[in-house]
């Protein structure tokens, strides 16, 4: 009698993409809005979120946090939508890591 060996793989998986949320700097938008929606939307200490103001104030954009593409395009639109309900001209962006 022959034996018959059943060979069982694991498809492999890609991991998904990872991509970062950016607020990019402008000349108009306040300070304190800034923060303010980095603790709103990105759930970021008050201390946490005047770093990253600072940082945006500074260098130009700042990290917000990193998400799978269709959470930071939900952020990316609440955010804008957001800024521009209180006439803020605020930026957001997203960015893929490689």
């Amino acid at each position: 009698m022959s034996k018959t060996l059943i060979e069982t793989t694991k498809p492999k998986l890609k991991k998904p993409k990872r991509f970062q949320v950016l607020l990019l700097n402008d000349d108009y938008t306040t300070m304190d809005f800034v923060i303010q929606v980095l603790q709103q939307f990105f759930a970021k200490t008050e201390q946490t979120a005047h770093a990253i103001m600072l940082k945006i104030h500074i260098d130009g954009e700042g990290g917000c946090g990193i998400y799978s593409y269709d959470v930071a395009q939900t952020k990316v639109s609440q955010v804008i939508s957001f800024s521009r309900k209180n006439e803020q001209p605020l930026m957001c962006v997203i960015r893929e890591i490689e």
